[in-house]
């Protein structure tokens, strides 16, 4: 009691979940109790052990002296003194008790129930031959004997007093098998399956080593192993199992970088050349520091996100209870959830080569009690159901992590350290020497304590929870009955979590009685009366475990996870689902947004839709007019066809991204005016406008059909658009165009002197008709434009062409009295709804042809006759030079 500095502080404020009330704080040998002064609330006890880090922060502003506590069970809470020797004297005190030198100081030492409890049988739920004999071992199955080689823990201090190997193996073969396992821990039986003779067993690495060395007996013991579904009387070695596959695996659960790294420390990896009849899997599970940190960064999550919840509850209190500030980001990069995955799809692999393959499975990673264990439990829980009752997860427990040899006191730190006391004034207070000497000590002593502690079986817990989750009827214990068994791993209240190995609990150190004989067992408390009564699952249900069903959803009581299906145990960390994990997605029927179901109606009318409007501009014996009205546009967009059912977008994307569609309204970059078809040049438009103009309803609500190439059109067309604009822009600059200034006006000192008109010549010489009032606006409408063809600046000259100190010279300009017809090529009749590339040189337009034709001539002795669309007005048409029908740049 002299680590006591002071018993009793009143008037202390206590604040945690976001409230503040006043109590008084009592320092037991083995509990930090508050107590409210309010009668109404229940009193809060801490075990020291159950600390994790303590903080003793300045003073703050109003005066107040706060110590801050975070314990392993993921709460946190702060302590609030009026004066600084009370709050000194509390953060002393509880360092010096949460330190332990030696696990006699621990709680469970000096427990004694009051009353006691009804059963104290814990220490013996678990019998090796019980438990095997269930399994078949030496009735069922002959393969397998009982071995007491380790009956004095002289032949693997690590492993139980009691083994079962293969019948055919001698304990002669088993002692030289030994010295090539890590810590002698040699492959052994842990489960017998049920329905087939498939087996696990598990063991520690080989002693490969640099030199590749390699142990004849360790290679006939695993041989032997992967052949006892044949009887032992049976002398056939090789026989086939009926309806089954052998695949007998050794699953190493270390990634591979990491167990051929270990030959360089003498240990390392099977070679698969000397081991017969099996295979190796990897399954890349991270050693025990990847995992400390992983959790630390999670924990360091959820303390970032109490902090920033604190100070909202300081400036916005009434606002505070409804914020979410956990960074979910901040979990997913912790690699928890993937750990956990990694664990569960090796569990998978074992399950399913036990159960369908009737194969046998050999586990271990480096010295078999870590991710071994965690495969191997996880297994069995999966294959068999009685592991998955209360008493049958107990057994399974004191079997392959206790009697096993996880190590739960380097793990688990139960000594804790003085690292995880923090006060400002340490470094204040001490010296330079006593300081430098801390801080050797701290670096040599408590981190190399430090680094063997990790999560393995918290880890282990966790995985057993995904399962549940996702199989929530077939378990008898519920969510409380894992959280209670995490609760006391840290609490050491019990004695049953406070050793590396079976022989330290049952031997002692030959002094004192053994610490199964002095400590109460956690069994003895989970399976009283009270616990059992709110750790049973309500709606367990274990006739789906019966292996005769012929059910249509029945699996012979086997499980098999989903190693995708995992999420954070949001109630171990006293946090909401939706919190950690975030909203679930449930997806919504059609029928919730007023969608029905496409019908066959609904697809003949699409089709229909797609065939009234012109996809291609084939010939067409219409005059061009009349093949345009099919189409009209107005100032909205596309406005289909009168047979079209009103409100239905055809689904066609070539009509959707057709030239003629593009409209400023639609898509901000095109604008195609009624009655033309020659695509203008880009207008600059308002960018404030661009959201609305690029947005496009995902429902038309005349058919509760949704417009998949709507929306497809709207992204794709207005992306586009703006590449070609952009691209329109550059090469303007780039050649020296501007919009508003004629491309002769700026590039004239580069023309041919030929193509040069005389000083004060009027330039407009080429003759030209009056546009016709409503009609086209061109005699060369590209009937058959490119679809996907943009807006098209004016081409500016060819400077390859026109360059005047080239020796390449254009011929010079002829003047004809009379245009001579245009030249074919071919004896094929000219298709009319072709435009053909106009010459360089102005058009002159003659009206003398008869049957309203009208014959367009240049000065390069070609002729053109087209029959021009009928229009409103008179027929007329229109002559430019800079007209460029096929989008070609050949002006």
């Amino acid at each position: 009691m002299d680590s006591i500095r002071v018993s009793k502080v009143e008037f202390v404020a206590c604040t945690k979940s976001g409230t503040t009330k006043l109590g008084t704080i009592h320092l037991t040998a083995h509990h930090l109790i508050f107590r409210y002064d309010e009668e109404a609330e229940k009193e809060m006890w801490v075990p020291y052990p159950i600390i994790s880090l303590v903080s003793c922060l300045p003073q703050t502003l109003r005066g107040q002296y706060p110590v801050t506590f975070y314990t392993r069970t993921f709460e946190h809470f702060s302590l609030s003194f009026s004066k600084d020797k009370d709050a000194i004297d509390v953060f002393e005190s509880v360092k010096e008790l949460t330190v332990a030198s030696s696990v006699s100081q621990l709680y469970a030492f000096f427990y004694h129930p009051n009353p006691s409890l009804p059963t104290s049988t814990g220490w013996s739920i678990y019998s090796p031959r019980d438990e095997f004999i269930r399994m078949g071992v030496g009735s069922r199955s002959k393969a397998w004997r009982f071995t007491d080689v380790n009956k004095d823990y002289s032949f693997c201090p690590t492993y139980p007093a009691r083994l079962v190997v293969p019948t055919k193996i001698s304990d002669t073969t088993l002692q030289y098998a030994s010295k090539y396992r890590s810590k002698c821990r040699i492959p052994t039986l842990t489960y017998l399956h049920w329905g087939n003779y498939g087996s696990i067993t598990r063991s520690s690495q080989p002693m490969v080593g640099i030199t590749q060395n390699r142990s004849i007996q360790d290679e006939k013991l695993i041989e032997t192993i992967f052949q006892t579904h044949v009887s032992p009387e049976s002398r056939a070695s090789n026989t086939p199992v009926y309806g089954a596959t052998t695949t007998n695996l050794i699953i190493d659960a270390r990634p591979t970088v990491n167990a051929v790294a270990n030959s360089a420390k003498g240990a390392g990896t099977e070679n698969m050349d000397h081991y017969k009849d099996g295979k190796k899997v990897y399954l890349g599970i991270d050693h025990i520091h990847t995992m400390r940190e992983s959790l630390g960064k999670v924990v360091e999550a959820l303390r970032d996100a109490d902090t920033l919840l604190a100070s909202i509850r300081t400036d916005i209190p009434d606002q505070a209870s409804t914020l979410s500030v956990l960074d979910r980001q901040a979990l997913r990069r912790s690699g928890w959830l993937r750990h956990i995955s990694a664990i569960l799809e090796g569990v998978v692999i074992c399950t399913k080569n036990v159960h369908i393959n009737s194969s046998h499975v050999l586990i271990h990673c480096s010295d078999g009690w870590d991710r071994t264990s965690q495969l191997s439990a996880l297994s069995q829980l999966c294959l068999d159901p009685f592991y998955r009752t209360i008493r049958g997860f107990e057994i399974l427990i004191e079997k392959d992590w206790l009697s096993f040899g996880h190590k739960f006191l380097d793990r688990c730190g139960h000594l804790s350290s003085d690292k995880f006391f923090q006060s400002p004034g340490d470094s204040v207070n001490a010296g330079g020497a006593e300081a430098f000497l801390a801080s050797v000590q701290n670096r040599f002593a408590s981190q190399n304590h430090l680094k063997e502690t990790s999560p393995i079986f918290h880890q282990f817990l966790e995985s057993v929870r995904q399962i549940q989750r996702q199989f929530p009827d077939r378990f008898e214990f519920n969510e409380r009955f894992l959280h209670q068994l995490y609760y006391h791993l840290y609490s050491c209240q019990f004695g049953t979590f406070l050793y590396n190995c079976e022989r330290e609990r049952r031997v002692g150190d030959g002094d004192t009685p053994p610490p199964s004989e002095r400590t109460v067992s956690v069994w003895d408390f989970l399976n009283s009366p009270p616990e059992m009564a709110l750790n049973v699952n309500s709606i367990y249900n274990p006739s789906l475990d019966d292996p005769i069903s012929r059910a249509p959803d029945a699996d012979m009581g086997v499980l098999f996870p989903n190693p995708k299906d995992v999420r954070f145990w949001n109630e171990l960390y006293g946090r909401t689902d939706e919190e950690m994990n975030g909203r679930p997605y449930v997806a919504q029927p059609r029928e919730a947004f007023g969608i029905s179901k496409t019908s066959d109606e609904d697809l003949a009318d699409a089709d229909r839709a797609v065939t009234t409007v012109p996809i291609s501009p084939s010939p067409d014996s219409r005059p061009l007019n009349q093949s345009m009205r099919s189409l009209s546009i107005d100032s909205r967009g596309v406005t289909p066809n009168p047979d079209v059912p009103p409100g239905r977008l055809s689904p066609s994307p070539d009509v959707i991204f057709s030239s003629a569609t593009r409209t400023e309204n639609d898509f901000g970059s095109f604008t195609a005016p009624s009655g033309t078809s020659r695509i203008p040049s880009p207008t600059p438009q308002p960018a404030g406008n661009w959201a609305a103009r690029a947005k496009l309803p995902d429902f038309q609500p005349s058919t509760s059909v949704k417009s998949f190439w709507g929306k497809l059109s709207s992204n794709a067309s207005a992306a586009f658009s703006v590449v070609q604009d952009t691209y329109t822009n550059v090469a303007k600059d780039f050649m020296g165009v501007n919009e508003g200034e004629p491309s002769s006006v700026r590039t004239a000192e580069l023309r041919d002197r030929d193509t040069l008109t005389i000083w004060g010549e009027n330039s407009s010489s080429s003759v030209s008709a009056p546009p016709t009032p409503g009609g086209l606006a061109s005699l060369t409408l590209p009937v058959a434009a490119n679809p996907w063809a943009g807006p098209r600046a004016q081409t500016p000259p060819s400077r390859l062409e026109d360059n005047p100190w080239s020796s390449l010279r254009s011929p010079p300009r002829q003047q004809h009295s009379e245009p001579e017809p245009y030249q074919t090529t071919t004896l094929l009749p000219q298709d009319p709804t072709v435009a053909y590339p106009m010459p360089r040189t102005a058009l002159s337009v003659s009206t003398s042809t008869p049957q309203g034709m009208t014959k367009i001539t240049t000065s390069r002795k070609s002729s053109v006759d087209v029959t021009p669309a009928p229009t409103d007005g008179p027929p007329s048409a229109i002559a430019s030079s800079s007209i460029d029908p096929l989008g070609v740049g050949l002006l």
